[in-house]
Formats: C-alpha cells, sequence, structure tokens
C-alpha cells in the first residue's frame, strides 16, 4: 500500500529542473506524476515512477541529491466535500500531514487519487481503513495512470 516517491533537492536558481527530468529522459523512465515546491534557498522536486530504485540511483549518478520517502496513495471522491471528509478522518484520528498533492490524469471521474505524506503512515492507514476508503497500492495506482 505504500508507495515509494524519490524527492531531489535542486537550488533554487533557473536551469535547476532540468537536469534530474533529463537523467530520467535519458535513463527512459517515464515521470508519472510529481510536485515542485520551493524556499528561497531550495526546491524539492517530489516524483513518483515505477522503478524507483533505478531513479534514484541515476538521480544520484547525476550528481543530484536525493532521498526517497514512504507516501499513500488515496482514492478520494471526486465530488463537493469528498476530501474534506478524508481530512476529517484524519483530524479525529490526529493524524499529521505533512504535504500532499492530487493528480487527474486518466481519472475514472468518481474519485481522485491524492497522495500524501504523513507524520505516521501506519496511524493513517488504520483510521483510513475504518472508514472504508480506498488507499491505492502501486499496481493500482500505476494501472491508472498509464492506461
Amino acid at each position: 500500500m505504500k508507495l515509494h516517491q524519490v524527492s531531489v533537492f535542486l537550488e533554487n536558481k533557473p536551469g535547476q529542473l532540468a537536469g534530474p527530468c533529463r537523467a530520467l529522459a535519458d535513463a527512459g523512465i517515464d515521470i508519472l506524476t510529481l510536485s515542485l515546491a520551493d524556499t528561497q534557498q531550495f526546491g524539492i522536486l517530489r516524483l513518483l515512477v515505477q522503478d524507483w530504485q533505478k531513479a534514484h540511483s541515476v538521480l544520484q549518478s547525476a550528481g543530484c541529491v536525493v532521498n526517497v520517502t514512504e507516501v499513500l496513495a488515496l482514492d478520494v471522491p471526486d465530488k463537493p466535500g469528498g476530501l474534506a471528509y478524508v481530512l476529517d478522518i484524519l483530524e479525529t484520528a490526529k493524524v499529521g500531514i505533512e504535504y500532499m498533492y492530487a493528480f487527474t490524469a486518466n481519472a475514472r471521474g468518481e474519485h481522485a487519487a491524492i497522495i500524501f505524506r504523513f507524520e505516521d503512515n501506519d496511524l493513517a492507514i488504520d483510521a483510513l481503513k475504518q472508514k472504508g476508503i480506498p488507499i491505492l497500492g502501486p499496481v493500482e495506482l500505476f494501472a491508472r495512470l498509464l492506461r
């Protein structure tokens, strides 16, 4: 159920994003979804790819500072209040959210996939399962993205 997200730390100046993206492209690694966040000094490029081990190796070989973290992909109802319902469950269970990002590629229309980084993934899994919120594993998520 947990996914491995590859994070690349970049200097916050023009041209820094192209290098890691080019290294992945040259290695034939498709970026399925991503998020880019910044501060004044640096940026963090967060990526989901099918072969995270290969991506990690390629990026390190290209001189990037790389980290791998576990995230969860939730199947959230795609309707007004769908996300609020999930957030209420997490708040009640006192689960801290570090960050989240969503994507719509090949979405089914009934649900949206949202990637979450929690302070405690296991606590989040327990709380969400109790309320019937589906957690997408890598096979399900990548099948949705690649269809």
